[in-house]
């Protein structure tokens, strides 16, 4: 695949990446076949005091998120072998990083796929590197406030702890995604306040980058998927039309 780089690119930052700091820099996984991009990206990110590794096709990207644990990935979709959206559905079994996917089509379709499957937000080829960079700084930013299902003000059964990043639905564990666990207790702070789309935008993605209400509705049908909730007679979470979504208060 070829690419062409916008004109802010071509000042790209030294090939020789500076050294990060191991106790406080986090972990970037570049993940892409053309080392052109590869170099830029990786530049950028090593510029930012973040710790940068690479691989050039998905098997070696999940060797990688396995043995490495990085705190986050720019995942190309189109790779040798396992291709982009398969690398991101197999590593969501043992990894909760951060995903940014990368895609040299626009088609809403590649979108919602890469979405479906456990990416967190996504760009589309060409790029702009200070673009990535904000986003990855606001997918790495993590809320640690309390949430009211854990105070027993949200709909029975369901449990949340922001402190630990956990999930329970009756008692047992539910997985989900970095930002599934951040649009989930986004709601959950309020039960019964309606929370809008661009609100949940604001709020979760942290970005004015990401300005799509359509990534919003696809998260939420993961969430609601995972937590065995039918939106046609919810349980957890309510739709509420034309406006946004809101967690139920508990009964009584």
């Amino acid at each position: 695949m070829t690419m062409t780089l916008h004109s802010e690119e071509l000042a790209r930052p030294s090939a020789s990446w500076p050294a990060a700091s191991p106790a406080t820099a986090a972990r970037i996984l570049v993940v892409d076949d053309e080392p052109p991009i590869v170099d830029l990206v990786a530049g950028y990110l090593a510029r930012e005091g973040w710790e940068v590794r690479t691989a050039d096709n998905g098997l070696d990207a999940l060797e990688r998120i396995r043995s490495w644990a990085p705190d986050a990935i720019v995942l190309d979709l189109m790779l040798p072998g396992l291709d982009g959206i398969e690398v991101c559905r197999q590593m969501r079994a043992f990894s909760d990083a951060y995903v940014l996917m990368l895609t040299a089509r626009s088609e809403e379709i590649d979108r919602v796929v890469g979405l479906t499957v456990g990416a967190d937000d996504y760009l589309t080829k060409p790029f702009s590197p200070r673009e990535l960079v904000a986003r990855l700084k606001a997918l790495l930013r993590r809320p640690r406030s309390c949430t009211a299902t854990a105070a027993g003000l949200g709909p029975e059964g369901l449990e949340i702890d922001d402190g630990r990043r956990l999930v329970q639905v009756d008692g047992a564990s539910v997985e989900l995604t970095a930002l599934e666990f951040r649009l989930l207790a986004a709601l959950a702070r309020e039960p019964g306040i309606v929370v809008t789309r661009v609100r949940l935008l604001e709020e979760v993605w942290d970005t004015d980058f990401v300005v799509d209400n359509h990534l919003v509705d696809v998260h939420v049908a993961n969430v609601r998927r995972k937590l065995g909730d039918d939106p046609a007679c919810p349980r957890f979470i309510e739709t509420v039309r034309g406006v946004g979504y809101r967690v139920r208060e508990a009964a009584g």
